[in-house]
């Protein structure tokens, strides 16, 4: 009985990993586990539940471990083939690193573990993935950021730094300048400083907030709105594909058995007659 205990132990584990209960259950010790770092950083619950936080911390840092360990057992090698399982072991080993006098700093890591929210959540997952995939368009959409964050701050030192040393006066201050302007925080009062010695400035800002913060934002939603329908694309065919191998799996089982159904009727007669 005990040597196939292990055998009998795997599947029901890979079950157990599959189901709303278990992926209920880790979400609740996560929360529990984002509770336990907000009373950390309030100086009067620190000061007097100190002692218990701390254990109920090394609690939580234990179910993940032997989370991540019944996941091996369970799995084997499949275990390693799926890359968020290799975040997860990374999120928990950086968080369980002995945090010393030395290494004080290393307890705030510990806040990395909220980050397992996104493994084990698949809506997270699929946002996640999308943007990943959409990374390599994204540094194509910010080299043509910086590409015309360099051509408008070239035009604003030659038309602005004379009058305004201090915002214009050097490339390096100009692209400044202008990349606070991109995020839309406070262009209104610098665009009506520089508007009283050059009344049409307002022009120059305009368009530059047009072609920097409109036109390259929505360029960069739309190339992450695309990979995720893209990804959520590839998953669907993907599940109809197993689908589809499923379902010639049972047709060759089912062709299978009526081939060993008529064997049998056959020799059922030639039985009969010996």
């Amino acid at each position: 009985m005990e040597t196939h205990a292990p055998a009998g132990l795997r599947p029901w584990l890979a079950e157990f990993f599959t189901s709303q209960a278990y992926e209920f259950g880790i979400v609740a010790v996560i929360l529990v586990n984002a509770l336990l770092l907000t009373a950390e950083t309030a100086p009067a619950l620190q000061d007097r539940y100190g002692d218990t936080l701390h254990t109920l911390n090394t609690l939580v840092l234990v179910i993940f471990i032997l989370e991540i360990a019944l996941k091996i057992v369970a799995f084997g090698g499949k275990f390693w083939r799926e890359r968020w399982n290799w975040f997860d072991l990374a999120v928990i080993a950086i968080s369980a690193v002995p945090a010393t006098d030395a290494f004080a700093a290393l307890r705030s890591l510990r806040a990395l573990r909220l980050l397992r929210l996104v493994s084990v959540l698949p809506s997270l997952r699929r946002v996640v993935e999308g943007f990943l995939k959409a990374i390599p368009s994204l540094g194509s959409i910010m080299i043509l950021m910086l590409l015309m964050l360099f051509v408008f701050a070239v035009i604003a030192t030659r038309m602005f730094g004379e009058t305004h040393p201090e915002h214009f006066g050097s490339l390096g201050a100009s692209a400044f300048s202008l990349f606070t302007v991109m995020t839309l925080e406070g262009w209104p009062d610098l665009a009506r400083e520089v508007m009283q010695t050059h009344p049409l400035a307002w022009t120059f800002f305009i368009i530059f907030i047009v072609v920097s913060s409109w036109a390259i934002l929505n360029l960069v939603i739309g190339v992450i709105v695309d990979s995720m329908h893209s990804h959520t694309r590839e998953e669907e065919e993907e599940l109809e594909h197993e689908i589809l191998r499923n379902q010639l799996r049972m047709m060759d089982e089912i062709a299978r058995l009526r081939r060993e159904v008529e064997t049998l009727r056959q020799e059922r007669p030639h039985q009969t007659t010996t």
